[in-house]
């Protein structure tokens, strides 16, 4: 008899699955391009573009950095069958894409290669019942494609084409609404749907209640940044693993344990900075690591996986890292986006301006928000927290930022003097 376990439920830091639908012409693919931006955290963006080469109209223009674009790895596609998005979402996968977008889903459906074709050629089959009994191989079809699309390890948004719904009693036709060109019920398999009409997007279906009725003129980066803050309210899945690695009383059969939930959840590719030297690494190589430090020596040559990787020059074997250099959150990184527009610095082109703040804030200089400790990134967000809810958060904060620097500069001539 199977035995079942139930567990705590946590709300982890999950990825976005958004869908965006509208007829042609009503803005989805840049809407799709715009959201993109705040989505990706400094990562690449990529688009399956089944439109014929459309979403090459947002890309640069060389020579005209004046023209507004977005930067994307793009990929024409054609024949749109689940073969196809499948072989996609693995190359996504493997380039290190931060957010794929599908545009569109549609055509996975109705276009070339799609579901429907796929239907009408298994019913055309020698024995076939017919389109009755051609469903079954295409249901599961269908369901590795979702399966594939649904366990991207980045964001994911699709669009979708819609079209006039009609109904008729007796000789009256009535325009009942839209019909969207995919699967009836395709809209349950994303977190947020946004109806987009002319440029104004209209939140049909959420998850989550602060986004439930949204409308949006050219729905972009701060409304992905909402639904970020929404993701980002859990736990970072990825850092729970390294704070149980960082744990006292780590043994080889936890490294062992954590290895493979890290290797079901996909997550051993995963990027972070080293709890120890503070370097970029992958969560699969630390686990290793911290397995290797804690093997009973007899057993010394492997690893969690079997293959022996060594220690890393300049580590301690089985030593914990500090508070002080426990690198920032995913979760963290995420409020620092909202709480920097509150305080007038959320804007993209405003990163030095950010760097600049965040450096005297925390006492020291910094090349990137990614070199914080947890500590230094918690007295960052209290004091955007705590500046973000005055009357006039902006001046307030621009006037406290030049205070701490009209006080570094001082010091800096008092040390200068000191010297000479």
């Amino acid at each position: 008899m199977t035995t079942f376990t139930f567990a705590p439920a946590t709300r982890e830091a999950a990825k976005a699955r958004i869908g965006i639908q509208g007829p042609g012409g009503s803005g989805k693919t840049k809407t799709a391009l715009r959201m993109a931006e705040a989505l990706k955290a400094g990562g690449l963006i990529g688009v399956v573009d089944t439109e014929r080469g459309s979403a090459l109209k947002y890309a640069p223009v060389p020579g005209r950095p004046d023209i507004d674009a977005h930067e994307f790895a793009h990929l024409p596609m054609a024949f749109c069958s689940p073969e196809n998005l499948i072989a996609a979402v693995k190359a996504a996968e493997e380039a290190r894409i931060a957010v794929l977008i599908v545009d569109s889903w549609s055509h996975f459906w109705a276009g070339r290669g799609g579901l429907l074709a796929r239907v009408d050629e298994e019913a055309k089959k020698g024995g076939s019942g017919g389109k009755f009994t051609a469903w079954g191989p295409v249901n599961e079809l269908e369901q590795n494609m979702l399966d594939a699309l649904l366990n991207f390890p980045g964001h994911v948004i699709v669009t979708m084409r819609t079209k006039n719904d009609y109904s008729m009693e007796g000789k009256t036709v009535t325009k009942v609404g839209v019909k969207t060109v995919q699967r009836e019920g395709a809209e349950y398999e994303v977190d947020v749907l946004i109806d987009m009409i002319a440029g104004t997007g209209t939140v049909t279906k959420t998850r989550y209640t602060a986004l439930d009725g949204a409308c949006v003129h050219h729905p972009g980066e701060p409304f992905a940044e909402a639904i970020l803050e929404q993701l980002g309210q859990g736990v970072d899945p990825v850092q729970v693993i390294v704070d149980a690695l960082t744990a006292d009383g780590l043994t080889y059969d936890r490294a062992l344990e954590l290895y493979s939930q890290a290797d079901n959840r996909r997550l051993l590719p995963a990027d972070l900075l080293h709890p120890k030297t503070g370097e970029p690494a992958k969560l699969g190589d630390v686990i290793k690591e911290y397995g290797q430090a804690v093997k009973p020596v007899a057993d010394a040559p492997s690893t969690p996986t079997g293959q022996d990787q060594g220690t890393p020059s300049g580590t301690t074997p089985g030593a914990g890292a500090g508070p002080s250099l426990t690198p920032v959150t995913a979760p963290q990184m995420r409020m620092m986006h909202a709480l920097f527009a509150k305080v007038g610095l959320g804007h993209k082109d405003l990163r030095e301006q950010r760097l600049s703040a965040t450096a005297l804030i925390v006492g020291r200089p910094l090349s990137s928000a990614n070199e914080l400790t947890k500590d230094e990134a918690q007295t960052l967000l209290d004091t955007l927290t705590t500046w973000g809810d005055r009357a006039n958060p902006e001046d307030e904060f621009a006037a406290m930022v030049q205070g701490l620097e009209d006080e570094a500069a001082r010091s800096a001539g008092v040390a200068a003097g000191q010297s000479a």
